[in-house]
């Protein structure tokens, strides 16, 4: 899949589902709840153990449904290797020129972090094709609009405190995708198995973005 498709399919489904630590039993669980409430593109962490592994593994299981992605890449050396097992996209907590260059080199999308309006636009100069702002519930929908005014050519993803009372004005204000984690993947949710919850929740954020 080439860069502008996988980067289409992140705007035109809205919502990235992001996979932090969640224990190797649930994957499978998870991952069909998502699907089921009509989620198609996951973040998975770097952080988790195993990242990687679960990377190759769920790209080659779940590839013909779900655009998987690798998070929390610090270095150009880790985005190097979530490339290498499979994954179609990388997502930074933070702005390296480095990484976003690497992800480039490979033709997959690298969506970084960043806060500020110079970040933003440095990240995007950098060749970055959607910047990531985070943390978003602490900045809330006003700051997103103020910030399109003067950067409506870059589109922004609202990561960090994105919630179903929340999402529709951060939508509002011109967000073009989300990252959502604990209001998505609910880690008791997870622990008990509860994987109808979980599907009902994507369900209704995916009402929100994709009414």
């Amino acid at each position: 899949m080439y860069k502008y498709e996988i980067l289409n399919k992140l705007i035109e489904n809205g919502i990235v589902a992001i996979m932090r630590k969640v224990e190797k039993d649930r994957f499978d669980g998870v991952l069909n709840a998502l699907i089921e409430g009509g989620i198609k593109c996951i973040e998975v962490t770097a952080d988790s153990d195993g990242a990687f592994e679960f990377i190759k593994d769920m790209t080659s299981k779940y590839g013909d449904k779900l655009c998987i992605g690798a998070g929390t890449i610090l270095d150009p050396e880790t985005c190097r290797m979530a490339i290498i097992s499979g994954a179609q996209y990388i997502v930074t907590p933070t702005l390296n020129s480095d990484v976003v260059k690497t992800a480039n080199r490979y033709g997959k999308p690298c969506i970084p972090g960043a806060m500020t309006p110079t970040e933003i636009l440095t990240a995007y100069e950098n060749g970055a094709e959607m910047v990531k702002v985070f943390p978003a519930g602490s900045l809330g929908p006003s700051y997103f609009k103020e910030v399109l005014g003067p950067l409506s050519h870059i589109p922004l993803m609202a990561t960090g405190g994105v919630t179903l009372e929340n999402i529709a004005d951060f939508k509002k204000a011109g967000v073009k995708a989300f990252g959502i984690g604990s209001a998505l993947t609910d880690k008791e949710a997870i622990r008990l198995g509860d994987f109808k919850k979980i599907k009902d929740t994507a369900k209704r954020f995916m009402g929100v973005v994709s009414p």
